[in-house]
């Protein structure tokens, strides 16, 4: 009977509406959540697409600045302020799951600015890791966190423990370069 009732969903391209204590609700391909855009098959192509247009818009500002004749440290200081901003928002959740095209399409607005600033601008992995590296010591200095029992050290320590995996795939993945 489900998978009869499937079967027609897909014919027709509609989908039934959710219904939650007497809410009827829509279904949509993608929604904005805390600045991040999440999708219905949880890719993060709409959202770097998105955030990669609105830092493609904010270069013609350096642009002009540019042609105004400011120095490259008042350049780094407006990169750093307005379209590094924009590429870095929420990048700890999103950048790891994201397509080689769309790392390819952010670092591509990276040089375009490192053009423009004519000064050597840290890349998009260097940001995440960086970033991560950060996270991951506010974590580790707050007991009260809810991922702090996560990272616990190894007798050794000098090591974290790694998550316990069923199977090797979870252990491989992080070794992996995307």
């Amino acid at each position: 009977m489900q998978t009869a009732y499937r079967e027609e969903e897909a014919e027709r391209g509609t989908r039934p509406p959710l219904h939650q204590r007497d809410y009827g609700g829509e279904r949509v391909n993608s929604f904005r959540f805390l600045g991040v855009h999440i999708s219905e098959d949880l890719t993060w192509t709409h959202h770097t697409d998105f955030i990669t247009k609105s830092a493609r818009q904010r270069l013609f500002f350096l642009r002009r600045l540019w042609r105004l004749n400011m120095d490259s440290r008042i350049l780094c200081s407006f990169y750093r302020c307005t379209i590094e901003r924009i590429l870095t928002g929420c990048i700890t959740a999103w950048y790891s799951s994201c397509t080689a095209l769309n790392r390819k399409a952010l670092q591509r607005v990276v040089k375009a600015a490192q053009h423009i600033t004519r000064t050597e601008l840290p890349s998009m992995e260097d940001l995440y890791t960086q970033r991560c590296r950060k996270k991951a010591t506010k974590i580790i200095k707050d007991p009260s966190h809810p991922s702090y029992k996560l990272f616990c050290l190894l007798p050794s320590g000098r090591r974290f423990r790694s998550i316990r995996a069923r199977t090797t795939r979870l252990r491989e993945a992080s070794y992996r370069r995307p």
